[in-house]
């Protein structure tokens, strides 16, 4: 419901809306506050009913939480629709106990709606039963941190069940995403290896050492892939990863161009250690969260992986060496070790989470629908 303007003499203001149990901002010393757009799904606010009442507080904030409220208002969702910028919805707020006490009282100020509407907003199924399809790429690191693969010491040291900490980790994402990619082939590739036959050192080099064809026939190709690959190759170093992110934003460029919501882009990056390109990885993530992809990073043994968590951003946006910072978080970093003792399920979940929201807020922002939505989509109508 954006933007709403409200002209009362106090100077510090809150809007909330009761039914979303939450301020929507606070507009510190202003006597005229203008709040910023704002959306709340309409299942929140009227229980989808156009017709429902809907009170909304405006509050004069305390730093200490003992707001005061100037005024309340009631609206429907139907008489919000009709505002605009030349015929805004005004609506006055009114404080109950100063109407009782004060015989002249009018209002304690006006709230005015400029602009309102319910837009739909595709779920990520909806995307993928739409048509969307889901390009997944594995990264697997083979720098020299992680031991010589035939010492047991060594992540890559296949144990006589035929497993190691890589090999988990492509079982139990990969099992998970193939689902969502019809053709199940994936790209996968290492970084971080010389390689056959001039042994320069590599940071995306495909795990089949096909270049023109770098695809596995699902999780099952990926993982034979790898195990056909751990002799042929010599882990060498440094860990380096702006050179794949960049290799798959390559192609999530191209598809920026498509009109619908065709093809999105997960990398899945498998590593033991400390980056060491931070600042061009920095700026490959950045330069990715405006392409329609995702950075899944899964971290195996104990190295310290603070450098991991930064690039996840969830503490604070990501920003380029420039100081540009991400359109969105498109990074998720896990922690093998928290998934040691786990069935194979949990880890998957963790790594997967932000996915679907990551996917669906891109689309929703480059207006894309999904190229095949059904007649009645499942779309969550937001206000």
């Amino acid at each position: 419901v954006p933007p709403t303007d409200c002209r009362v003499k106090r100077q510090h203001y809150q809007l909330v809306v009761e039914v979303d149990r939450g301020h929507i901002e606070v507009v510190k010393n202003n006597l005229n506050p203008t709040w910023k757009p704002f959306k709340i799904p309409l299942q929140s606010l009227c229980g989808g009913d156009l017709e429902k009442s809907i009170k909304v507080d405006c509050y004069d904030y305390d730093d200490d939480g003992s707001h005061d409220l100037i005024g309340s208002f009631e609206t429907t969702m139907k008489r919000l629709q009709e505002a605009s910028q030349t015929s805004p919805a005004e609506f006055e707020c009114i404080n109950s106990k100063k109407k009782q006490k004060k015989k002249g009282y009018k209002n304690s100020g006006i709230v005015s709606v400029k602009f309102c509407q319910v837009v739909k907003e595709y779920t990520f199924l909806d995307y993928i039963m739409g048509g969307c399809q889901i390009n997944f790429t594995v990264a697997i690191d083979f720098t020299g941190s992680n031991g010589h693969p035939k010492s047991p010491e060594s992540l890559h040291y296949i144990s006589p069940q035929g497993v190691n900490e890589y090999l988990s980790a492509i079982w139990s994402v990969g099992n998970v995403i193939q689902d969502y990619d019809s053709d199940k082939m994936f790209p996968a590739f290492g970084f971080g290896a010389q390689i056959p036959p001039s042994w320069q050192v590599s940071h995306e080099f495909p795990l089949n050492f096909n270049s023109s064809n770098p695809f596995c026939a699902g999780v099952v190709g990926v993982v034979e892939a790898y195990r056909s690959c751990l002799p042929q190759v010599k882990l060498y170093g440094p860990t380096n990863f702006s050179p794949i992110i960049n290799h798959v934003a390559c192609f999530a460029k191209q598809a920026i161009q498509q009109t619908t919501a065709s093809q999105y882009f997960v990398l899945l990056i498998i590593t033991d250690g400390v980056i060491t390109d931070m600042d061009e990885t920095r700026n490959a993530i950045v330069n990715a969260s405006r392409l329609p992809m995702s950075i899944i990073i899964i971290g195996v043994g104990a190295a310290d992986f603070s450098a991991m968590e930064f690039l996840d951003g969830d503490n604070g946006c990501l920003r380029s060496l420039s100081g540009e910072a991400a359109m969105r978080d498109i990074v998720q970093f896990v922690p093998f070790r928290q998934f040691q003792n786990a069935p194979p399920e949990a880890l998957a979940k963790s790594v997967l989470a932000e996915i679907p929201a990551q996917l669906g807020d891109f689309f929703c922002t480059m207006k894309l629908n999904p190229p095949n939505p059904s007649p009645a989509p499942n779309a969550a109508g937001t206000a």
